[in-house]
């Protein structure tokens, strides 16, 4: 029996590495890896269902599970998690000093469906008093003109959003002033080349810290999903992918906190662990249901609450119904 050939697409990271260059196999599987940008893999992927399984938006996934027409399923293996208050840059000369200074404000963003949108405008309402209507939301490319929204978005009618300019792109418009700050989970440029009137609102990680003291709720961004069709036709995929991945992960912890000689390119990796886990515990990346649900939860709740699901999706409505339970010894 010869194994099943699926393509893949993940990013390159960690935990996706041991399978990219085979050190961890999927059951039955044989993979053609693909390591692309989020940008790339979520156009191909949510316009043109490019991949057998691949990574996914969980905002973009779960407007289609709202919708009642996912192609794909999830996995509950979380490839991209982040806090994201450092994803708040603002001019330093509009008068932004906290974040309810805000309101009222143009603020530019690649896409409102990105889900680092969604945590920012959820946090920044919850903890904050800044609803998503009190900004003007100014959509466009970051470093090339345009950008459409992967899929299409109904918002409520007290959003405003404008395109950019044609021939814009919202990098320049933060140089020139004609936006007082930007969201998203990539840095403009302009910050990264140090321009001077370019800042962080939330200068450090301590608000994000203070939040998820309160909240315990560390952001996912990305989940795997695999297309529907195939869960039906081989339903040991599933499984089989979650187990995989759950193995990778744990090879990429292991190796991460030999800091005998640090597996990654930055000092300090001992203090930086020693930190995190004093403050999330032991386990501070998990997959599965169990540890998340509150997480998903949140996130599922500021979804519908900024009108990008029509309605509102339960958490185990997400993932495929083999991945949220496992056999026992």
């Amino acid at each position: 029996m010869t194994d099943l050939k699926l393509s893949l697409a993940m990013g390159d990271y960690d935990r996706t590495r041991p399978i990219a260059d085979g050190r961890v196999k999927i059951d039955g599987v044989d993979p053609t890896c693909m390591l692309l940008s989020p940008e790339e893999m979520f156009f191909r992927a949510f316009r043109h269902q490019a991949f057998d399984v691949s990574e996914l938006s969980l905002s973009s996934y779960s407007i289609s599970v709202a919708r009642g027409d996912p192609h794909y399923v999830a996995i509950p293996v979380f490839l991209s998690r982040a806090f994201r208050h450092t994803s708040v840059y603002i001019r330093t000369d509009k008068g932004i000093e906290k974040p309810a200074d805000l309101k009222g404000k143009r603020i530019g963003i690649a896409e409102y469906q990105l889900s680092a949108n969604v945590w920012v405008r959820g946090i920044l309402e919850d903890a904050y008093g800044v609803k998503p209507s009190d900004i003007c939301w100014v959509r466009g490319g970051m470093n090339t003109p345009g950008r459409p929204e992967k899929i299409k978005v109904d918002l409520p009618v007290d959003v405003r959003i404008e395109a950019a300019p044609e021939g814009a792109t919202l990098n320049q418009m933060l140089i020139d002033g004609t936006i007082d700050g930007f969201i998203g989970p990539r840095a403009p440029m302009c910050f990264d080349e140090g321009f001077d009137k370019v800042d962080r609102l939330f200068p450090d990680t301590c608000a994000a810290e203070e939040w998820y003291r309160e909240t315990r709720v560390f952001p996912i961004m990305h989940v795997l999903g695999m297309r529907r069709s195939l869960s039906d036709a081989q339903p040991f995929l599933p499984g089989a992918l979650l187990k995989a991945f759950t193995e990778a992960k744990a090879m990429a912890q292991k190796a991460l906190s030999d800091t005998s000689a640090t597996k990654v390119t930055m000092p300090f990796v001992e203090d930086n662990l020693r930190r995190a886990g004093t403050l999330m515990g032991s386990d501070i990346w998990t997959y599965g249901l169990n540890g998340n649900r509150q997480t998903l939860a949140t996130f599922l709740d500021y979804h519908y609450r900024q009108g990008l699901s029509p309605r509102k999706v339960e958490v185990e409505e997400l993932f495929h119904p083999a991945t949220l339970e496992a056999y026992s010894l």
